[in-house]
């Protein structure tokens, strides 16, 4: 059987490969290394396009499609019955957690100011000083899942108050659920969005959802795009009521000339909150481990559920 993988780096990170097995470097969906018959396992690139996705039509003996992100988006739904589709769940834990402590306080202390007066060789403290803090904050983390974990971890030291919440509530864990929103919303100082995008959760961030929250509050998306309501969000940000610390947008990449870009209550990042040294080594790890549970016949895990 052939399995294809995006990063020649692969090669050595996948560890031991089954007897049998042949691995080649497939970098894109225009770049097919072979004829793709007996490909049974492929590694897609990492934050491939929709345009990734009619691959699978050419590949008759496809079983697995392994994915080096953590969103499952553009896949779910969308492969044959007989293939099994797994995210990289886990493998991002760390790396966005860190985006979202750091773009956090990086708004808070006002970290964007000091950059542009930095630019401008302009000496800021008079006008910037003295600036918020985190400390004493009460921050709500909409998405309780590996990632909204690892980020309730790196957030707990900065002596916050911490409320998460996910799909339903689960009381014993104290855990909200999604339809508590209304009444949890206008008590956060920050809002943190770590949800997968399904049918459910697009467009969640509507004006409502906004206009629940406090003045003054912080909204910080490193989930997707879609999950929040562009018009309504640049509607919201334009009144100055609130901020937000966007590393993903929709459209995406975001237009040069799109508002998002020059509201000054906005800090945006180009969606490089997974995008660290280690994503390789962690994402080939978990591909490595599936191939070797395929081969055998052992169950996979991470397997995408519902668009879960």
């Amino acid at each position: 059987m052939k399995v294809w993988i995006p990063h020649p780096e692969g090669l050595e990170l996948l560890g031991q490969i089954p007897d049998g097995v042949t691995v080649e470097i497939a970098p894109a969906p225009d770049r097919l290394p072979s004829d793709p018959a007996g490909v049974r396992f492929w590694v897609p690139p990492f934050l491939a396009q929709a345009a990734a996705v009619p691959i699978v039509a050419k590949l008759p003996d496809l079983r697995v499609v392994q994915l080096l992100s953590a969103g499952a988006d553009i896949w779910a739904g969308r492969l044959p019955g007989h293939v099994t589709l797994c995210d990289a769940r886990g493998v991002h834990d760390s790396s966005t957690a860190e985006w979202v402590v750091t773009a956090i306080l990086s708004y808070l202390r006002s970290f964007p100011v000091f950059a542009r007066a930095q630019a401008r060789h302009e000496w800021s403290y008079d006008q910037v000083n003295p600036t918020d803090e985190l400390a004493g904050k009460r921050v709500l983390v909409v998405g309780a899942g590996s990632i909204g974990t690892a980020t309730r971890a790196r957030l707990a030291p900065f002596e916050v108050a911490l409320t998460m919440v996910a799909r339903t509530a689960r009381p014993a864990e104290g855990v909200y659920g999604v339809d508590d929103l209304p009444a949890l919303l206008p008590e956060a100082d920050v809002v943190v969005l770590l949800v997968p995008l399904t049918e459910a959760t697009r467009g969640l961030v509507d004006a409502g959802f906004l206009a629940a929250m406090r003045d003054g509050a912080l909204l910080v998306n490193a989930a997707r795009g879609p999950v929040a309501d562009t018009d309504a969000l640049v509607a919201e940000l334009a009144t100055g009521r609130i901020a937000a610390a966007l590393d993903v947008t929709e459209p995406e990449p975001l237009p040069a000339g799109h508002p998002l870009w020059d509201l000054p209550n906005v800090l945006l990042t180009p969606h490089v909150a997974g995008s660290v040294r280690g994503l390789l080594p962690r994402g080939y790890r978990l591909a490595g481990e599936q191939l070797r549970r395929f081969v055998a016949g052992t169950p996979l895990i991470n397997e995408v559920v519902d668009g879960y």
